[in-house]
């Protein structure tokens, strides 16, 4: 059986590195003629974009609150196909999940069985590391970590008193990347700055670090494993529906691998633009409108008002849409902006629910976490990230239709979190994972 690398990049903590060490690495595999498969844990949308920038193929998020362990290893399977090496970046700490270590980075590498390569903040710190570093080696028996990358090390001198830390614990130092801002990703909104492009400039300075600086010849040769074996599935029948998912740069712009996917298998996928003012194609059997930032490009998609009535007539004849948090927020009445401190602004959108989205200063708060609900005799999971709100009315209620489904977090407490039926359309700001959900059945 053939071996390739694999590994999973994880850190102590968020920001110590985890996507510089992930991004470098895929470049750097990638300079040397192998083909990279990157993945990520969790159900980030931002990170995957840099990785797809840089590996030329779309990186797969692992998710086990919202998918099944087993899915999850087909998911890694299937996407291994034709790849020279297999690089996972993880998230937040190793061992944050959703409850204690469950979904963590640490639970997604024993799950594949893979190793972790640990990237290890070293700002102002040396010998103090040693306890730190023993805590994540011996924690747990079953996650195997091949070896550590110290992240904004000071100097030679400074990397000699860590490298002594990993001599003591027996554990390997692949080596280190100095302090330098050039190195550090700027960050915004709600995570990671994708509006930028990689600069090749800057990836090949990364690059270059690590040839410098890491060992990433021993690094390969200590994560080498049999690349995995996709379980038999049926042949399924290619389906027949005709299928629009919108699709841009940030309005709609968070879309799973998986789903194009499985979309696919429906029927025939196009993609389209809502800031454009075209009308839609006929004979549509289903439109998705992902999640992204159509507050950041509402003028833009208020003007493109041949969009705007075609999808309301689409819908109007009983058109099935998938609404996720920015497409949800595009068929609300409008957004809702300040304007000055006595009055605020308006830009309409589709109009298919009786709500506004607010982006005034004093609405704005972060509604953040997993979440779950049941519809059509479904468990349906997903993500919800977002700091828009529902518009207040004077009084201080919210005016807006009832809700279909109960929604819960990750520890099964109920959530204010509602999700809109109207016709043939479901909406909701969850992000949902539909990955062993069958599609067809909602609309029923």
């Amino acid at each position: 059986m053939k071996n390739i690398p694999q590994f999973l990049v994880a850190a102590p903590t968020s920001g110590a590195g985890k996507t510089t060490v992930s991004r470098g690495l895929m470049a750097l595999l990638a300079s040397m003629g192998k083909t990279v498969q990157p993945y990520k844990c969790g159900p980030d949308y931002i990170d995957t974009k840099y990785h797809k920038a840089v590996c030329g193929r779309s990186s797969v998020n692992l998710d086990t609150f919202m998918a099944s362990e087993e899915h999850v290893r087909e998911l890694y399977a299937r996407y291994a196909k034709d790849a020279d090496a297999l690089v996972v970046e993880g998230m937040m700490g190793m061992y944050d999940g959703y409850l204690r270590d469950c979904g963590s980075s640490a639970y997604i590498a024993r799950l594949l069985d893979i190793p972790v390569v640990l990237v290890v903040d070293a700002r102002s710190a040396a010998y103090s590391i040693a306890p730190l570093l023993k805590g994540f080696l011996t924690f747990r028996e079953d996650v195997q970590v091949a070896g550590v990358i110290f992240n904004k090390v000071g100097s030679p001198r400074h990397f000699k008193m860590l490298q002594e830390v990993c001599d003591e614990l027996e554990v390997t130092c692949f080596g280190y990347l100095p302090k330098q801002k050039e190195l550090e990703q700027n960050s915004r909104y709600l995570g990671l700055d994708f509006s930028q492009t990689v600069g090749q400039d800057s990836l090949n300075q990364l690059v270059n670090t690590l040839k410098q600086y890491v060992d990433y010849k021993l690094l390969l040769k200590k994560v080498m494993r049999p690349i995995p074996r996709r379980p038999r599935g049926g042949v399924h029948k290619p389906g027949t529906w005709n299928i629009l998912v919108a699709s841009n740069d940030e309005s709609f712009s968070f879309i799973y691998k998986e789903h194009i996917d499985l979309l696919r298998a429906l029927g025939k996928v196009r993609t389209f633009n809502p800031e454009l003012n075209r009308a839609l194609p006929k004979n549509i059997d289903l439109i998705y409108l992902p999640g992204g930032y159509p507050e950041k490009h509402a003028e833009r998609l208020s003007r493109a008002e041949k969009m705007l009535n075609s999808l309301r007539d689409y819908v109007e004849a009983g058109g099935r849409v998938l609404a996720e948090c920015g497409g949800l927020i595009y068929l609300s009445q409008g957004i809702v902006y300040d304007s000055s401190p006595s009055t605020f602004g308006i830009y309409s959108m589709v109009g298919i629910f009786n709500v506004y989205i607010s982006m005034r200063n004093a609405d704005r708060k972060l509604s953040l976490g997993y979440r779950t609900f049941e519809y059509k005799g479904q468990q349906l999971k997903g993500h919800e990230f977002h700091y828009t709100q529902y518009m207040k009315q004077d009084g201080g209620d919210l005016l807006m239709p009832p809700s279909v489904a109960k929604v819960y977090d990750a520890r099964g407490n109920l959530t204010s979190t509602p999700v809109f039926r109207y016709k043939n359309v479901i909406a909701s700001y969850t992000h949902l994972y539909w990955g062993e959900v069958d599609i067809k059945r909602l609309f029923e």
